[in-house]
């Protein structure tokens, strides 16, 4: 009788696919009643799912849907979880709410009993209130008010982009955000009565400067609403008593711009986060008869992505930087909440580089691979040059998989917040209305030329990269700057505008018009101007493109037409398709996009090597 012999054991994963593997786990939110009580998404078997949790316990896994969860809130009474039901990713869907605890068989009951469509914000009160926002084609927008037993009201429809921004505490008042004008880049606000609809207060500042809600104040009767506005060119806050008018601007004194702000619970301060040179702070900050100085709160690096005020005064928050991993820490560092599993392998820290472009000084954040002394590798290395989303978004001194992948195969890589970007101050976000994609793209290649020129990255070995925004560029800028790059790798990208402005989504149709001043059949020339389509003639360099079959925001037809084109110039290309919409909530399929973007570059740059 043989011995039997055992099977050899499975290699260890290498740290890149580990990282993308690693457990994740958002900020928890918990009910204004029942503190105690949370939802939180965090990732199960692979794919991020919605959880029940209660501090100090383990959290409780929801749902459990292929394609994963991405929306999810708490009601007031911390009775009942709301969810998102999408299909396959598309999101087109309806909220549905399951009972607190309860697991992925429970029963999830459709919550609202409206028609399928976008999400356009959702606020829900006590007693069962819910205020929820749909758009899609043919009407625009729509608010509803929800009440336990009655049918839904309309409360607001407008063909132009608005959302539900905020619910008063004692559900009497909605903010609602709103593009009416026709710019919903620069948005309005406006605030109406939950029970009819009719307008208590207005506030707009003018074209080009908008105004958000951040958040009524938590406190019955209080009608203080919490706004971010842009008067003297960059973010900062107001407190706009909407039913007096009055309005105190908080001239905080610190450098960067506001990008989010939140009450303390007793309403007497606020919790700021500040933008700054890609790092995100926290502030505590009192409401005197004279706003206190600014406190600093939590760790003074790396970026706070996310934070709440708990009932007891703490804060808790999501805190990365790009060497270290993300956890749910309180302000001493302690970790409040960490998904189990293993934990992603850390990576290299992020160095700042500033490089005077056109239109002013450009900064990018740039990762190399470290020697065996831990400093930097010089160059000259192969560069991946990352082209963030958005474009209202900007890199940030965080915590990527995405990144250290590529500087663990030995390439450097840089992220640059181009004009477009948020961060840096509304002139500079908004310069890229100018002369849309090509005012970014002067920008990424002044930045690729500083590196090429200071020896840190091999001028033949340039690989251009980016998802959604960061891919409609970098299709365009293999065909406006076709000597910069020796790969092209493109993620769910804008390839032809007029075919994708056809298929979008509602919202973002809103969004193309204010940021090219019109539709295609208003102003056919920008849009003809700014697609990738209209250079593919010029593109040289071997192109992947990744592809979601049911994506509504950079819709598949118009990913095929630059597939075709490329196909008759014979431009050497792939493409990559994928059953979800615009990117993927499961651990396999990102895993499998990493790999494919790896083993496209490693054979075509070698292959142009060995040429």
């Amino acid at each position: 009788m043989s011995a039997t012999v055992p099977s050899p054991a499975a290699p260890p994963l290498p740290d890149w696919e580990r990282r993308f593997r690693a457990p994740r786990v958002g900020l928890p939110d918990w009910a204004d009643d029942a503190p105690d009580r949370c939802v939180v998404l965090a990732t199960a078997d692979g794919v991020l799912e919605v959880h029940s949790w209660r501090p100090g316990g383990p959290p409780v896994q929801a749902t459990r849907r292929k394609e994963g969860t991405s929306h999810a809130t708490i009601d007031p009474s911390g009775q009942w979880l709301w969810w998102f039901d999408d299909a396959d990713g598309d999101e087109h869907g309806v909220w549905r709410r399951q009972a607190f605890g309860s697991g992925p068989d429970a029963a999830a009951e459709d919550a609202t009993a409206l028609p399928a469509a976008y999400p356009a914000g959702l606020a829900l009160g006590r007693g069962g209130l819910a205020v929820v926002g749909s758009s899609d084609d043919g009407y625009g927008t729509r608010i509803h008010v929800l009440r336990p037993g009655r049918p839904p009201v309309l409360l607001y429809q407008h063909p132009e982009d608005a959302f539900v921004a905020d619910l008063s505490d004692d559900g009497t008042l909605v903010a609602i955000g709103h593009s009416e004008h026709g710019d919903s880049r620069h948005p309005a606000l406006r605030v109406v009565r939950a029970d009819d609809g009719s307008i208590v207060a207005e506030l707009w500042d003018g074209p080009g400067r908008g105004v958000e809600a951040m958040a009524f104040a938590p406190v019955a009767g209080d009608t203080r609403l919490l706004v971010q506005h842009e008067r003297r060119g960059h973010g900062e806050l107001l407190i706009w008593d909407v039913a007096t008018g009055e309005q105190r601007e908080l001239d905080l004194g610190l450098p960067g711009e506001v990008a989010s702000a939140d009450w303390f619970r007793n309403g007497r301060s606020l919790l700021v986060a500040v933008d700054h040179q890609a790092r995100t702070r926290l502030y505590r900050v009192g409401l005197g008869a004279q706003p206190l100085a600014p406190e600093p709160l939590g760790p003074s690096g790396g970026t706070a992505l996310s934070a709440t005020c708990r009932p007891d005064g703490g804060v808790w928050t999501l805190w990365s930087s790009a060497a270290r991993p993300p956890a749910v820490r309180d302000l001493s560092g302690s970790v409040v909440l960490r998904a189990p599993g293993d934990p992603a392998p850390g990576s290299v820290p992020v160095e700042d580089v500033w490089v005077d472009g056109p239109g002013g000084r450009v900064h990018a954040l740039l990762r190399r691979p470290a020697g065996p002394d831990g400093a930097p590798l010089p160059g000259p290395l192969p560069l991946v040059v990352d082209v963030h989303g958005g474009p209202t978004a900007h890199d940030t001194d965080a915590f990527r998989a995405y990144p250290a992948a590529w500087v663990d195969h030995g390439y450097a890589i840089v992220q640059v917040n181009y004009r477009g970007s948020t961060g840096y101050g509304s002139a500079w976000r908004d310069a890229l209305e100018a002369r849309v994609g090509h005012v970014e793209l002067e920008d990424v290649v002044a930045v690729r030329d500083h590196l090429v020129a200071s020896g840190i990255a091999d001028g033949s070995r340039v690989v251009l990269a980016g998802g959604s925004w960061g891919g409609f560029l970098t299709l365009l800028g293999l065909g406006t700057y076709p000597d910069r790059w020796a790969v092209g790798l493109a993620g769910v990208p804008v390839a032809d505008y007029l075919a994708a402005y056809q298929d979008e989504m509602e919202g973002l149709k809103a969004f193309d018009r204010s940021l090219f001043g019109g539709s295609p059949e208003q102003v056919p020339d920008r849009y003809r101007d700014s697609s990738p389509l209209t250079y593919v003639d010029a593109v040289r360099a071997p192109v992947l493109i990744l592809a979601g079959e049911n994506d509504p925001r950079c819709p598949i037809r118009q990913i095929e037409n630059y597939l075709a084109a490329l196909a008759e110039r014979g431009v050497p290309h792939e493409v990559y398709r994928y059953d979800a919409g615009h990117g993927s909530l499961v651990d396999d399929e990102r895993v499998r996009q990493m790999r494919a973007e790896l083993d496209f570059a490693a054979h075509h740059l070698s292959s142009a090597q060995a040429g």
